[in-house]
């Protein structure tokens, strides 16, 4: 039994580059290439992971002798040795809790709409473009427009509610595109199926598309999270105070967060500042960890029972 011989057109389906050089050369320079770029790859990770891990234990060794109860328990001070967190990391914790109690179902509820109702034309092609802009604006952008709109024009004073309300404009962006990529990867036939048995569109949504989904949604809000927590641009924008001495009672009480006193106390001339600077970013980075876990906790859990 005869084999066809399929060099020659192989040879003519290459660019006329490289018709003249033989298959094995051709061959041969592209497996060169891509164990050149696997090594560069590597060893781009290889200093990534490196720097990161020098600035831990940099942090570390600077802050773990100035961490303990006192320090968590203790207001703000002009004294480096009598300063603690207490305010900020209150403030944290309910400006955080607002922000994804305002971001989550408006992210959601925005994704579901995108996805499942509106109709594919040029208003929903210009919606989408500018919801990808978005994402990429600079956190002090969001502080401007936060000081315009809820400060100056709906007087909601420079609380915890317009923070939350910033930083919610801010991660919003983030929610909405995780929320619209679980949402599509939902299978077409688990639709068709609920139709055919006579669930509306919503029910649909409610009950068969969205649990499907959550899980990738849990996905954008760690994201959300992760960069909510750590922004500092946009709450000194608003007028986030540096120093307080004071537990904020409501949501319209003036606050600190834990990046602002960071930054606060790194910009101070005593090196016993800067120790307090490294314990507050080591509970910080706890508690960054502390509520990715609980998402990634849920969001297994949530597969599984699918």
């Amino acid at each position: 039994m005869n084999i066809p011989d399929h060099s020659q057109t192989i040879e003519k389906q290459l660019p006329l580059a490289t018709r003249s050089r033989p298959w094995g050369a051709y061959r041969y320079r592209r497996r060169l290439f891509n164990i050149v770029f696997h090594i560069l790859g590597l060893i781009s990770i290889g200093v990534g992971f490196a720097m990161l891990g020098i600035l831990f234990v940099t942090i570390f060794n600077q802050g773990i002798t100035r961490l303990n109860w006192e320090f968590l328990t203790s207001f703000d001070s002009r004294f480096p040795d009598r300063a603690g967190i207490k305010a900020a990391l209150v403030g944290t914790f309910y400006t955080i809790s607002l922000t994804i109690a305002i971001a989550f179902p408006l992210g959601v509820a925005s994704a579901i709409y995108l996805e499942e109702y509106i109709r594919t034309n040029w208003f929903s092609r210009a919606i989408e473009v500018n919801i990808s802009n978005l994402a990429a604006v600079p956190s002090i952008i969001y502080g401007l427009l936060g000081l315009q709109m809820f400060i100056r024009w709906m007087s909601l004073g420079r609380g915890i509610l317009t923070g939350a309300l910033t930083l919610a404009l801010l991660v919003l962006p983030t929610i909405i595109i995780a929320s619209r990529e679980a949402i599509r990867a939902v299978p077409l036939s688990l639709r068709e199926a609920s139709y055919a048995l006579g669930a509306t569109r919503w029910q649909t949504t409610w009950h068969h598309v969205l649990p499907m989904a959550l899980p990738g949604v849990l996905t954008g809000v760690i994201l959300a999270v992760s960069r909510a927590i750590g922004e500092t641009a946009a709450l000194i924008t608003i007028g986030a105070l540096t120093f307080v001495m004071f537990l904020p009672h409501h949501v319209l009480d003036t606050f600190t967060v834990l990046p602002i006193l960071i930054f606060n106390w790194t910009s101070r001339p005593q090196d016993e500042f800067r120790s307090a600077a490294s314990a507050a970013i080591i509970v910080l980075l706890a508690l960054v960890l502390t509520v990715n876990a609980i998402a990634i906790i849920l969001r297994q859990r949530l597969r599984r029972r699918l």
